[in-house]
């Protein structure tokens, strides 16, 4: 077959056009009609008072330029500053984005950490367009966390007491490297020598470290690159990271066939476990006008106060309950106890009743209701060696403050509907996860600090949110037959 002639030296009769760079499909140009459309009211929160450029000094580049480059680069995966710069400088698609301007990594950077928490706000944003464009299935919702690395290595987390022999450790080295300079016959130099200077830095961070667990209590190990950041279960072990939750809800059926998400909230806690979580991250995925959608969640989340929290809200939760198998199945198991709400009473299978004695409140945070049978009415049970056991007594029932939300959730859940609605969970929201890991690059965390951290996973969800929407538009415009070029 013939071969394409090729020349590197040639040269373009006419001068190409940005538009040329990209197809009229791509993504990067929905990220600019989306930046394109934000309000005033969106400006003014993200830029505060900095809205006009000031006539002296070097020209500014425009804030639509620089939001525009982030917003990009959380979504193809680019979260580095020096890498954005890169990519304003070779990728055609950013040349395009900001108009064949080159910002450089410290310009990106400095806009970054100005206005990273106020970009958050971008999500609903992002989740506003959705519902308006009636994008979003607004009758289910999905909700879980998933476990994401610091930027922390795990051989500097240390136990207080390891915190303390290494503030020892320092001190004595610091002490010696003072000495030797104080015996040097040469002026003291005006800065700290390299190596004393690290050792400060170090000491500072022992310091902050120790300040940290005093405050707080705790007992486990504190990261001296990451304090923030606690230790967390993964598929590499115990190491430093952060528990990322987020709320998700799929999109309504497309044209293409394609099934999308868009997460409705999002946000970082160092608690390792869900318990505590599920309310606040309902809530935070409110949608103004419109009613809460049933929400799924799996058994990390379960329990009688967060049930009990659910019902005073009035949101519907479909979650297992993570009991062994077949426990309540026993024949005098608690469950098979029936509770009479008017009377403050629990019947066993046998007909007789367990009255109230006494509520514990727990140092874990529990609180338990005893209830207990007569002696001698347990006495002559027949059944008593099967129910009571060698207790002595009549039968004790130990029970949560919240067992009748325990038991009418149990009670639902049981049903075909409720598992039917169950069984959505993993599809909804596991691939969001995996999406965010795998093609935004989000394995790790590249900030430090829980802050910083809570607004870079933000983002991270931003930039999900807008791949899908761009993924959408890009549907449309394809149906529309829609050209950048003139008279397209």
């Amino acid at each position: 077959m013939p071969q394409r002639s090729f020349s590197r030296d040639q040269h373009f009769l006419l001068p190409p056009s940005l538009d040329d760079l990209i197809p009229a499909t791509h993504p990067l140009r929905f990220i600019a009609l989306f930046v394109e459309d934000l309000p005033d009211t969106e400006w003014q929160a993200l830029l505060g008072t900095v809205t006009r450029p000031h006539r002296r000094g070097a020209p500014r580049y425009a804030p639509e330029v620089l939001l525009s480059v982030w917003l990009a680069g959380f979504t193809v995966g680019i979260r580095s500053s020096r890498k954005l710069e890169t990519a304003c400088r070779y990728d055609l698609a950013f040349i395009w984005l900001t108009g064949n301007q080159r910002p450089d990594h410290n310009t990106l950077w400095r806009f970054y950490t100005e206005h990273r928490d106020a970009m958050r706000r971008l999500l609903k944003r992002t989740v506003q367009v959705a519902v308006a464009a009636h994008l979003v299935d607004l009758g289910l919702q999905a909700v879980d966390g998933t476990k994401v690395l610091a930027n922390a290595a795990k051989e500097r987390s240390l136990t207080p007491e390891e915190l303390r022999e290494l503030d020892a450790r320092v001190d004595a080295e610091i002490a010696r490297l003072e000495a030797h300079q104080a015996g040097d016959d040469d002026p003291t130099p005006p800065d700290l020598p390299g190596e004393l200077a690290n050792l400060e830095t170090l000491r500072e961070r022992i310091t902050a470290a120790t300040k940290q667990i005093e405050a707080s209590g705790q007992t486990s190990k504190v990261n001296l690159t990451d304090p923030d950041a606690r230790g967390m279960k993964t598929r590499h072990g115990l190491r430093p990271g952060y528990n990322a939750q987020a709320v998700v809800a799929a999109l309504t059926p497309q044209p293409d066939g394609r099934r999308g998400r868009i997460v409705l909230a999002a946000t970082v806690t160092t608690a390792a476990d869900d318990h505590g979580q599920l309310v606040p991250m309902i809530e935070a995925a409110q949608l103004p006008d419109h009613p809460t959608p049933i929400t799924l969640a799996d058994g990390g989340y379960h329990s009688g106060a967060v049930l009990a929290a659910c019902a005073d809200a009035n949101y519907v939760v479909a979650m297992p309950e993570a009991r062994p198998a077949g426990e309540s199945a026993q024949p005098y198991h608690k469950d098979q106890f029936t509770y009479d709400a008017d009377t403050d009473c629990y019947t066993c299978p046998q007909g007789q009743s367990l009255t109230f004695r006494r509520r514990d409140d727990r140092q874990d945070g529990r609180q338990l209701l005893t209830y207990r049978a007569e002696g001698a009415i347990c006495g002559g049970c027949p059944v008593r060696s099967a129910c009571v056991g060698k207790q002595r007594g009549g039968k004790v029932l130990t029970v949560s403050v919240h067992d009748a939300h325990l038991r009418r959730h149990r009670e639902w859940m049981a049903t075909a509907d409720a598992q039917m609605i169950a069984r959505k969970r993993l599809g909804l929201i596991e691939l969001v996860f995996g999406a965010i890991k795998e093609q935004h690059r989000a394995h790790r965390f590249l900030l430090r600090g829980q802050k910083a951290v809570d607004a870079e996973w933000s983002l991270l969800a931003v930039g999900y949110n807008l791949k899908t929407l761009a993924r959408v538009w890009a549907a449309a415009v394809h149906q529309a037959g829609w050209s950048p070029q003139p008279g397209g």
